[in-house]
């Protein structure tokens, strides 16, 4: 008879075997990693992570003004469209070529007529900005008033521009002398019907009830000053920017309406010895321009600066100018097209970035400078991001479709100012994700660098 394979013996041994497995197992568990230190390789560590759940292209420069060199770099020679980073290019080359104050006009005073034309000044009558001082000027002068169009090579909309955006407000178009904005302002509470400011625009529009109605609540024609209004659109309350097409004859006619007197159109070159009479001080508009990413603030302040070499407007003329001038010495040449960065043709790289910034540090004090770019939890574009009692970050973002960038300056916990660009292209998410992602690692370095 065979035996039993488990003999007494053995049986005795199976609690001391087990015991042994269970230990041997215990044994062949990972201990846990500690968490990696915080510093350049964890913060990179992030941003290429950001990089790979968002199947994006990322760009990121983390510089330290007082190493005078990168603590952190990915892609920073490689060139990314910028949105309205651009806005810090144009805000450095206005703040060169233009002085303390923005020319509101130039004109010429003969006998009984005051002869005046634009420099590109987006100021006039704007909604947003209490600015009097030409509107005064030409208000209160005795002489007739006739107006001469300043000779302009830039056309209203840049290269690359999106045509299909021409009936909102980020989208006006640029000209010699801007009035209201070159929008249209539709405004409406709970309690009143919708007002139309210019009141001039009012005759234009005309109720849309069809089927075919467009979905916005106004809607102006592609080629045509007519606006439709869709009341099945309608809020409550509501507030809507649409531009309008800009011409010679419209300003006249914006003119004399706004001013209340007679305006002519002469069709004629300009004189010679032309007065300026200056308005609200730059750095007032470039604040506008910077905090709230204001379009025709952008390309009207590039449109200004070529006033300051040349008769002839023009906002490329500006640009070659200040990339010959002032912008030389980048890493890398940008390909610059417009003022406000509508255009998906920008392209600069992120050290390029990093080394504008540099400049902007070096020549205005960080007391002046920083106030003036959009401030997190503060009004402008960073209102809702970065939000603490004393703020750390100072910066500008960008947005277009697939692309959102920020650039600026961070104040950590530890005092230190520190400069970051981080740009993010080619991304199929949302902008709102990548913003908080963004959010997170740059609030990481302001607390623990």
């Amino acid at each position: 008879m065979t035996k039993p394979f488990l003999t007494r013996y053995t049986l005795k041994l199976i609690p001391c075997l087990s015991l042994l497995f269970l230990l041997g197992c215990s044994a062949a568990k990972p201990v846990a990693e500690a968490p990696a230190p915080y510093g350049p390789a964890e913060i990179q560590r992030q941003v290429m992570e950001v990089a790979a759940l968002q199947k994006s292209f990322v760009g990121f420069v983390l510089y330290d003004p007082e190493l005078g060199k990168a603590v952190v770099e990915h892609n920073a020679d490689k060139y990314f469209v910028p949105a309205s980073n651009t806005k810090l290019f144009t805000f450095y080359a206005a703040s060169k070529m233009l002085g303390d104050s923005i020319p509101a006009l130039k004109y010429v005073a003969k006998g009984d007529s005051l002869i005046f034309w634009g420099t590109g000044d987006p100021t006039f009558t704007h909604m947003d900005l209490q600015n009097n001082i030409a509107y005064d000027f030409l208000k209160n002068r005795k002489e007739k008033l006739y107006y001469i169009e300043a000779p302009m090579t830039s056309t209203p909309f840049a290269t690359n521009w999106g045509w299909d955006d021409y009936n909102y407000y980020y989208q006006p178009e640029r000209s010699p002398f801007p009035i209201h904005g070159n929008i249209v302002k539709f405004k409406k509470d709970s309690t009143t019907a919708y007002s139309t400011t210019p009141v001039f625009f009012k005759k234009h529009v005309k109720p849309d009830t069809t089927k075919s109605a467009h979905r916005d609540t106004f809607r102006r024609a592609w080629r045509a000053n007519d606006i439709a209004y869709n009341p099945k659109r309608a809020s409550i309350s509501f507030s809507q920017e649409v531009p309008f097409i800009t011409s010679p004859e419209l300003t006249v006619q914006l003119l004399a309406d706004t001013l209340k007197r007679p305006v002519k159109l002469v069709k004629r070159p300009i004189p010679a010895g032309g007065q300026v009479l200056y308005g609200l001080p730059a750095d007032s508009v470039f604040k506008r321009m910077l905090q709230v990413s204001d379009n025709l603030m952008a390309e009207q302040l590039m449109m200004l600066s070529s006033g300051t070499f040349s008769d002839t407007l023009s906002v490329e003329r500006a640009i070659k100018y200040a990339v010959q001038n002032y912008l030389s010495d980048l890493p890398d040449a940008p390909v610059w097209i417009d003022g406000s960065g509508l255009s998906s043709m920008n392209m600069f790289t992120p050290r390029s970035i990093i080394a504008l910034l540099q400049k902007m540090h070096a020549e205005r004090p960080k007391e002046k400078l920083l106030p003036m770019l959009a401030v997190g939890g503060r009004p402008g574009t960073f209102r809702t991001i970065y939000k603490a009692e004393i703020p750390f970050v100072f910066g500008k973002s960008g947005t277009l479709a697939h692309v959102h960038n920020q650039s600026g300056y961070i104040i950590t916990k530890s005092g230190k100012l520190l400069m970051y660009s981080f740009m993010n292209n080619n991304f199929k998410t949302s902008s709102a994700e990548i913003r908080s992602a963004m959010e997170r690692i740059m609030t990481e370095v302001h607390e623990k660098y």
